[in-house]
Formats: C-alpha cells, structure tokens, sequence
C-alpha cells in the first residue's frame, strides 16, 4: 500500500488549501481512511475521518466547520478542504489507511496500518 499526499504549501491566516492522497496497492473502497496532522512539539492529532461502512466523517473540535474530508470512491482518492486557516493548523498532515479490523474511525491514529509521508502545511502572516 502506498497513499502520496499533495497540495501542502504556504498561506497566510485565513487563506485555503486543499490536501489529496492519491493510494495505490489496494482496490476495496470501503477502508476507513483519514488525516491526522503532527506540529512541531506536539501529540499527533487526528484531524479527520471518514469511516468505510457509510462515509460518515468525524472532525476534531479544532477544525469543526473549517475543513471537510471527501473520498472520490471511483479511485479512493482522500481529500481534505481546509478553509479560514490560522497558524494553529501549521503542521505536517498525513493521510492514513486503516484495513485490519472494523471499518469504523480508529479511536487512535496508531490504528491506521499505512501512512503516506506527510505535506507540509505552514500558515503565517
């Protein structure tokens, strides 16, 4: 398995971005997969998933209302809108894929079995 991120970058407070992860090594359209960020010092954070049994998504409160995960089921392509971004979401973003056990949301990003190599997100006036 094998998801490569794109569509990090430099922005300013308040600007957008949008993040894909295009995966490859698997067919099933139905794996729980999601976007969980890493700031410097800080815990990982999962950000958002969508789960493989109906597509509900889940968000962390921090980013509830500003960002909006999507899958393209036609390729499993993952994407992640993030609009009014603030400096706070300066982080490294990974994209994941959980494909042992339940295709609900894992409680804990370590339940992801594969990961992509992350984009740089920075935010800063």
């Amino acid at each position: 398995v094998h998801l490569v991120e794109s569509g990090g970058g430099l922005v300013q407070p308040g600007d957008s971005l949008r993040l894909s992860c295009k995966p490859s090594g698997f067919r099933r359209n139905d794996y729980a997969m999601g976007w969980v960020r890493q700031a410097p010092g800080k815990e990982r954070e999962r950000v958002s998933c969508i789960n493989g049994y109906d597509g509900t998504t889940t968000y962390a409160d921090s980013v509830k209302g500003r960002f909006t995960i999507s899958r393209d089921l036609a390729d499993n392509t993952l994407y992640l809108q993030m609009n009014n971004l603030n400096t706070e979401d300066t982080a490294i973003y990974y994209c994941a894929v959980k494909r042992s056990g339940s295709r609900w949301c894992p409680t804990y990003s370590s339940e992801y079995d594969s990961w992509g190599q992350g984009t740089q997100v920075t935010v800063s006036s």
